[in-house]
């Protein structure tokens, strides 16, 4: 198995899903699931509570809503495998603390830096922002353009890229 799968698409292409297929049948065990989500609302607290039983008991959570990077180096160590869900949710979080380009710039580099220094296979999961239209506002623009720019490092960096569509994979590499 390569050491990092890039799972991208739309929302609701089946990413998730995929990824977690994949893993179950690719890797042991021990196995981490870091979530990139806030649980802000109802409506997510549900969703996660649906996701965390389709996942199962196979699956070590962790809710990583920033530290991303640090948390691969450290946990890499201990797993056969990281799937993270997802990198979209991750950048959104780092634009809540600040929405400077060349901070968020830094928090991509890092992530990518970990993803080399990992020891065990990460499964990144992202949503694609470049098939719609051009966001109205300011700040709908510069967080497509960040999570644009961080899709296009992460996939550089990928042994593998897969690209979702209706719950088809298309491999891409």
């Amino acid at each position: 198995m390569n050491n990092r799968v890039f799972i991208i698409g739309g929302c609701r292409s089946g990413k998730s899903r995929y990824a977690l297929e994949l893993a179950d049948r690719a890797f042991g065990k021990r196995r981490i699931f870091i979530a990139t989500c806030i649980p802000c609302d109802d409506e997510i607290k549900e969703r996660i509570m649906r996701h965390q039983k389709e996942r199962g008991q196979n699956w070590l959570t962790l809710e990583v809503p920033v530290r991303l990077p640090e948390t691969i180096i450290e946990k890499s160590r201990e797993a056969d495998v990281i799937l993270i869900d997802c990198l979209t949710l991750w950048i959104s979080n780092l634009f809540l603390e600040n929405d400077d380009q060349e901070k968020l710039a830094g928090h991509v580099e890092r992530l990518l830096k970990s993803l080399e220094n990992a020891l065990c296979p990460i499964i990144m999961v992202s949503n694609e922002v470049g098939t719609g239209i051009v966001p109205e506002t300011r700040l709908g623009r510069l967080f497509r353009d960040v999570a644009g720019f961080a899709n296009q490092k992460i996939a550089a960096c990928s042994d593998v890229v897969i690209w979702m569509v209706a719950g088809i994979p298309v491999k891409i590499r």
